[in-house]
């Protein structure tokens, strides 16, 4: 049925799902078609099922959304962290008072066309008309009401029920007693070999074995004092029709009286014989039947009198008790809210917190920077640069990792213009693969509405050899016509410079040192006379 739910998310808040209940969203194999993006749960990824919108424009499932701000303190859209997690605002918190259900697209995905995808089921049709169909289809499998642990077709559990259930209970017509469906035949035949009551010649219908017999007759004593005088004067009656006088020791007054004394089950009614009235004596047979059951009614009123009131105590200590839990429950109620509305502060606080650490923490990255560049800007003109690591960047040339390397910014003068170099360890242009190439760049500076233009100073590029043997040096003047020495317009200038500047052999060659240790180190000198 279901598909399984995401994780991340265990089980839906609330009381369990049925069987026939996705607790988030539908998933996507029902539909006839694909469904498109905007139906899918930013969550649980499946179709939405009575579909939220939150502030930051993504939809969830309105239990999805439950769940994750239940179990997420300060719960972030995780499509926003996917999207861009740099630009994370206060619109990206979730919260259930923070979204709005969204009419337009339940309204869609309920036109959606839909089949159940229960194996044997052949239904299909819409999804507004999905989940009545869920509670109805005869081949889902649901678990049998009883609670005997078994699952089956729903169109197979009267079957079940019949036959099978362990826990289906009927009433035995003898004895009424409740058995599982599976205990009635062993029950009856074991019902007709119980005994009977020794009282049962006289009117008596109770049956079972010899101990409930037992328990049986001690505790009814009243009941079948009353079935023997009924059956005695049944006998009297008898007698009186066939011309017999009755003996004067059987006195009926007397034992009716003796009978009063004892425990009768409430609601006992004594049936008046009219064939007593051929007895002498016998019109004080009702008079005793009536004192009778004055008394057994007197002392059943007398014990609902007791019970009563005992009832009415418990009853005024329940609601007492019920009063007291209802105060407790809504002091709780109002200190819960104002915890949620501190803990919303809080959260808002913490957000607006984080966005100003960020803040600062951009601001301290460009002040180390800036930092870091004010130590190794030069501002007369002559600049030397260290590349370490020189095998992995040439390698990384190589494969056009990182083809070109650009040094810091430095200076002709305190307030002259703005230049770097740009290195090809494994060349450009025409010495692209055999020579390393070395270029100058002019920058866009804060002074340039002062200096002249185009740079027309004389560039001189040196590779200093570490045994101070033989520097590698080149030079060249500025082509005053090229856009490279004119005023930077973007940030900087084509680069412009020597694309043979050293043979790449000659740089790795044993007999200098122009590499040691994975290191390098270039020199550019202006000359600003």
């Amino acid at each position: 049925m279901a598909e399984n739910s995401p994780r991340s998310l265990q089980d839906p808040p609330g009381s369990a799902p049925d069987e026939n209940e996705f607790p988030f969203g539908y998933p996507t194999s029902i539909c006839e078609d694909v469904p498109g993006q905007k139906f899918l749960c930013s969550n649980c990824n499946n179709i939405l099922k009575k579909a939220l919108q939150t502030l930051c424009g993504h939809r969830y499932c309105s239990a999805c959304l439950t769940w994750i701000v239940r179990n997420n303190k300060n719960a972030i859209c995780q499509k926003c962290k996917e999207e861009d997690p740099n630009t994370l605002g206060e619109e990206s918190l979730l919260a259930e008072e923070r979204a709005f259900g969204d009419a337009a697209i339940n309204k869609e995905i309920s036109e959606l066309r839909v089949h159940c995808v229960t194996l044997g089921c052949s239904w299909s049709g819409i999804m507004k008309d999905f989940e009545e169909h869920q509670s109805l289809c005869e081949y889902a499998l649901i678990p049998c009401h009883t609670g005997c642990g078994h699952v089956v077709m729903r169109r197979k559990l009267a079957d079940h029920l019949e036959n099978g259930c362990a826990n289906n209970v009927t009433v035995c017509q003898q004895c009424q007693c409740s058995l599982a469906s599976s205990e009635c035949q062993s029950h009856s035949t074991s019902s007709s070999n119980k005994d009977g009551c020794c009282f049962s010649e006289v009117g008596c219908a109770f049956r079972g074995s010899k101990e409930k017999i037992q328990e049986h007759e001690n505790s009814a004593v009243g009941a079948h004092m009353l079935l023997l005088l009924q059956h005695m004067r049944q006998l009297q009656g008898t007698l009186c029709s066939k011309g017999f006088s009755p003996r004067p020791e059987l006195n009926l007054k007397s034992a009716g009286k003796s009978i009063c004394h004892l425990q009768i089950p409430a609601g006992l009614q004594l049936s008046r014989d009219p064939e007593m009235d051929c007895f002498p004596g016998s019109s004080s047979v009702p008079e005793d039947e009536s004192v009778l059951q004055q008394l057994v009614r007197e002392k059943v009123i007398s014990e609902l009198e007791n019970k009563l009131h005992v009832f009415e105590n418990i009853v005024a200590v329940l609601n007492k008790e019920v009063e007291s839990s209802n105060l407790e429950i809504l002091a709780f109620r109002r200190q819960s809210e104002l915890d949620q509305n501190i803990i919303r502060g809080l959260e808002l606080k913490i957000a607006e917190l984080h966005r100003c650490l960020t803040q600062k923490d951009a601001g301290l990255s460009s002040l180390h920077k800036s930092l870091l560049f004010s130590e190794q800007a030069s501002y007369d003109g002559i600049f030397l640069w260290k590349i370490t690591e020189v095998a992995r960047k040439l390698q990384d040339s190589v494969t056009g990792r990182t083809v070109s390397l650009y040094s810091p910014a430095f200076y002709t003068a305190k307030y002259g213009y703005k230049v770097c170099l740009r290195v090809y360890l494994n060349g450009d242009g025409t010495g692209k693969g055999t020579h390393m190439s070395l270029f100058f760049v002019v920058m866009k500076g804060d002074y340039d509405a002062l200096l002249p233009w185009p740079f027309r100073h004389k560039v001189t590029f040196m590779l200093l050899d570490q045994n101070n043997r033989e520097h590698i040096i080149d030079a060249f003047r500025p082509d005053l016509t090229s856009a490279s020495f004119q005023r930077p317009v973007n940030d900087m200038n084509v680069a412009s410079g020597c694309p043979m500047f050293l043979p790449l052999a000659k740089l790795q060659s044993p007999k200098h040192a122009y590499v040691r240790e994975d290191t390098l180190f270039l020199k550019c000198i202006i000359e600003t006379n």
